[in-house]
């Protein structure tokens, strides 16, 4: 599962992609192409465990990312933007709200929901012309024989392009599990979820003025959104210890970090809740799909684990934290012992006893 970050020039994703990839970017000569990283989940639970047990070996969790090239108007012209748009399972769009007279902006002036607007047209734009032409190809081909599956693709399709000429994302149309499967393997990017990470000055981190200005277009277009400041994550990134961190975000006021915001955003835009396994040994994050009971988690460990799975101990992140041990949360009574068909939600701490 892949999360494609995008945007227009000059916003600031490519210092975020390096951020949360570490990796430097090196752009080659060419036709621009996407970048493919990988990034460790930031989520201070993770933390916390392991400054509780002191394992031997802490694992995060990680997803997948992908650079995609900037969306200038050669590349949106050409298309090659939105076949590599369509490649990736969530979108991430980087939007600039920062100030900076060295830095050009493409639109001559810094205006995050007019790029907003302007990202999301394009996207519109894109799937509409795709499902025009499929419906010329559909119509032509059903008066030469006809065809039950295609006749419901048909009237599936025709509604959609319905659902995109009132200028709403394919996102917010419930299709049944029939829908679904006619239209899998169409590269529809409206229906992919969309996160908007507004870039912002490091003197406006702390202002929400923007994020209220945007949450009835989020609401209505379900989308995410939430503001960074790349640079200042580059920052904190150059520094040394996790304390040295800490600092630096106390000094700025930061309680939870943006990355972590990020993270959450991310995994919850592919469907996606965490869990743990913790001990001496290892203190590990594992990634499942929500929804998902105690065997298919304990197969996301293991194929074996799945296959003799007898039950689940399950311990309560905050429980646990809030009695500061294991051995305090046992007198309380807090492990609870769960079957097959408990489903794992995001934060629990899973003992998996299994027989093969």
């Amino acid at each position: 599962m892949k999360v494609g970050i995008i945007g227009l020039p000059q916003t600031g994703k490519k210092t975020l992609f390096q951020v949360l990839t570490g990796s430097e970017v090196h752009e080659a000569g060419g036709p621009p192409k996407p970048i493919p990283g990988t990034a460790d989940i930031v989520d201070g639970r993770f933390d916390r465990l392991v400054a509780l047990y002191q394992p031997k070996k802490e694992t995060r969790a990680r997803i997948d990312l992908v650079l995609l090239p900037k969306m200038e108007q050669e590349s949106i012209a050409k298309g090659d933007i939105f076949r590599d748009i369509s490649d990736v399972d969530a979108l991430c769009h980087v939007v600039r709200a920062f100030e900076d007279d060295s830095i050009y902006h493409a639109s001559g002036s810094v205006d995050p929901l007019r790029d907003v607007e302007t990202v999301n047209s394009e996207l519109l734009l894109h799937d509409q012309i795709f499902l025009e032409k499929r419906i010329e190809r559909l119509e032509t081909s059903l008066k030469k024989i006809k065809d039950e599956r295609q006749v419901k693709e048909l009237d599936l399709l025709k509604r959609m392009q319905s659902h995109l000429e009132n200028e709403q994302p394919l996102r917010l149309m419930d299709l049944t599990e029939e829908e679904e499967q006619l239209i899998r393997s169409y590269p529809l990017i409206t229906r992919k979820e969309l996160i908007l990470v507004f870039n912002v000055a490091e003197d406006n981190l702390d202002d929400t003025s923007l994020l209220e200005r945007v949450r009835g277009i989020c609401s209505a277009g379900k989308m995410e959104a939430m503001t960074v400041s790349a640079k200042v994550e580059s920052e904190i990134a150059l520094l040394d210890s996790e304390e040295e961190r800490q600092d630096f975000l106390r000094d700025l006021g930061i309680v939870e970090p943006a990355l972590e915001v990020l993270a959450k955003l991310c995994l919850k835009a592919l469907g996606r809740v965490s869990f743990f396994t913790v001990g001496k040994d290892e203190v590990h994050q594992w990634l499942v799909r929500v929804n998902s009971p105690a065997p298919v988690a304990a197969g996301a460990i293991h194929s074996d684990l799945q296959k003799g799975f007898i039950r689940a101990e399950v311990i309560k992140y905050d429980e646990l934290i809030a009695h500061g041990s294991e051995a305090e949360l046992k007198k309380a009574g807090k492990l609870y012992v769960q079957g097959k068909d408990y489903i794992v939600v995001d934060g629990d701490i899973l003992n998996i006893r299994f027989n093969v």
